[in-house]
């Protein structure tokens, strides 16, 4: 083989480079997971401390974001807030997905009543106007972060059914599922220990997606007060409570609104990054 070959063949065994947007985007989430597990030693102050007397005040040397109504620093609270920018949007990726897996799986792979049954279910959810849903079933069981976070996993179960029943239905009608039928191998091993190894990877990258679409979400039902118990806090909160002194300290509202927005888009750009690697 001659030497300009040999070089060839050794730079396409170099593993490819994560593009410059991936690479800021990740930065961005792991500042906000620092924030989130850190938060009581980064903080430069309680976010619960209250100067009534204080007031709103803009940034200074004592207080780098300002101070809202209260007179608690802004800082502090939005580093508190990534708790609830983490955890909420986890806990309805994951379970979403962890419902829509096993639904999927059935519908994808058994056909016949199972996938018609799971099918009319998943047409009917998603008739449904998402966000009206939520306020109004969050609405009616008086609010709360939690409840907020279960009516979401119920709402998003459903669209990421039909993404994993679509993945499984294209494993379906390969050769390996053919042989294992032949060797006689159960169905529920031919569904967890052969398919769902093969379409783990494009559920992995749709929870990403998902996790963007449910900060989003918990964030505006917070807005409306539909989600943390007032002074919690919480970026999509603060929006609410610091919405009447947009002159006085603008950054009282742009700093949280500006975490959603980075955070959201951080885990979008991922999400699809993840999706293109995969799929090919």
């Amino acid at each position: 083989m001659s030497a300009p070959a040999i070089n060839e063949t050794r730079k396409t065994k170099l593993p490819q480079r994560l593009p410059i947007v991936i690479l800021i985007a990740v930065l961005i989430i792991a500042v906000v997971v620092s924030c989130a597990v850190l938060g009581e030693g980064i903080a430069p102050y309680s976010p619960f401390l209250q100067r009534l007397g204080v007031g709103d005040t803009p940034p200074s040397a004592a207080h780098i974001a300002g101070t809202d109504l209260l007179g608690r620093d802004v800082l502090s609270r939005v580093i508190y807030g990534a708790r609830t920018a983490l955890v909420g949007p986890v806990v309805v990726a994951g379970g979403a997905f962890a419902i829509a897996t096993l639904l999927g799986l059935l519908s994808g792979y058994l056909g016949g009543l199972v996938d018609s049954a799971i099918m009319r279910w998943v047409d009917f959810m998603l008739a449904l106007p998402g966000p009206l849903v939520a306020i109004v079933v969050v609405g009616v069981a008086g609010g709360g972060y939690w409840t907020a976070v279960f009516v979401l996993v119920v709402l998003f179960t459903a669209p990421d059914t039909r993404i994993v029943r679509s993945a499984v239905l294209e494993q379906r009608p390969l050769p390996y599922i053919d042989a294992a039928r032949t060797l006689g191998i159960s169905k529920t091993r031919i569904l967890f220990v052969h398919i769902l190894p093969n379409v783990l990877p494009i559920i992995l990258a749709y929870v990403v997606l998902d996790f963007a679409f449910a900060l989003v979400n918990l964030a505006g039902l917070s807005f409306l007060g539909l989600g943390v118990e007032p002074g919690t806090p919480d970026w999509g909160r603060m929006l609410f409570e610091n919405r009447n002194i947009l002159f006085s300290n603008p950054v009282a509202l742009l700093l949280p609104a500006g975490m959603i927005i980075l955070t959201a888009v951080s885990m979008n750009l991922i999400g699809d990054w993840l999706l293109e690697r995969f799929a090919k």
